[in-house]
């Protein structure tokens, strides 16, 4: 990151994001617990525990390594209200419209003040439709930002859905300024270059996905050989003075269900810090990036 003039002289940036898919353990409960044969799962439908909600536990030990991240809140259709009765026979719309949240709830609306006030920013996790509906994302993005109370200016799409580039113009028309959809679920690393992309030739960002906890996770067996991986990630990002975007969401920091993911962020995070590489929310760099009149494309 040659030409963003980075705090203290970074050599590299680390942009750490969450996508807010489903804070709340609904019928996922029953269907691990019969798939895996596992009590736990059946406990944890019929107690008040919410193993996915992991907000405060994200905030504490981002807090204690002396940085923030972006959250991105998902303001999915209903498939009964929203989708034609011909749809609701589909399995897919099961998985993809029902057991979400409502992101006017009063604790989501809470959580949502609490990271703004706190540091943390904002962000809008796309529908699953709307990165081809420029209607549905504007009403997406102004609901948020009643919530809020300010601008929005940073998206991820739902499911990485992405049509190019389609899906940035209308994401640019609606006031958007940066979007960090481009990447995969099931690879990781820079598939995509090592820089934020300008795809028409001005303000507009869009910061590639580098690693999502799921793709890393499952292609190895325990917690040292991911940090392995992601150590050559971070090496190559200060060779190329790179910009890097890592998705971890929410649930995942629940430890019983899926061990040695938070440990990997946390090493992550301070083996960046360790390298002289500037860690933070996407909103900051982008803040950096456009301050900078000589940022690279």
């Amino acid at each position: 990151m040659e030409s963003c003039d980075l705090p203290g002289d970074k050599e590299f940036a680390l942009c750490l994001t969450h996508d807010v898919d489903r804070p709340y353990k609904t019928y996922q409960s029953l269907y691990y617990g019969i798939k895996d044969v596992d009590p736990y799962h059946f406990k944890t439908f019929f107690s008040k525990i919410e193993p996915y909600w992991q907000f405060e536990n994200i905030m504490k030990l981002e807090d204690e390594l002396g940085v923030r991240s972006t959250f991105y809140f998902l303001n999915e259709k209903n498939l009964f209200r929203d989708k034609s009765p011909v749809e609701w026979l589909k399995l897919k719309n099961w998985k993809l419209y029902t057991g979400r949240y409502d992101i006017k709830d009063p604790k989501i609306v809470k959580v949502i003040k609490k990271l703004d006030r706190n540091g943390w920013e904002v962000g809008l996790h796309g529908s699953y439709d709307s990165y081809d509906d420029v209607d549905r994302l504007r009403y997406e993005k102004k609901v948020l930002e009643d919530i809020l109370g300010h601008e929005v200016i940073g998206i991820r799409q739902h499911y990485l859905n992405l049509k190019k580039p389609d899906t940035w113009e209308k994401q640019k028309e609606v006031g958007l300024k940066y979007d960090t959809t481009l990447g995969s679920s099931s690879e990781y690393g820079f598939l995509n270059g090592y820089d934020v992309i300008h795809p028409f030739d001005d303000g507009f960002s869009v910061f590639p996905l580098t690693i999502m906890e799921t793709a890393l996770m499952n292609s190895v067996n325990d917690v040292q050989s991911a940090y392995n991986r992601c150590k050559k990630i971070l090496d190559k990002a200060k060779e190329n003075n790179a910009v890097m975007t890592i998705l971890w969401h929410p649930r995942v920091f629940n430890e019983t269900e899926f061990p040695g993911y938070k440990k990997v962020y946390q090493m992550i995070i301070k083996t960046a810090k360790d390298m002289n590489g500037w860690v933070g929310p996407l909103r900051d760099a982008y803040d950096c990036i456009t301050r900078n009149p000589n940022q690279k494309n």
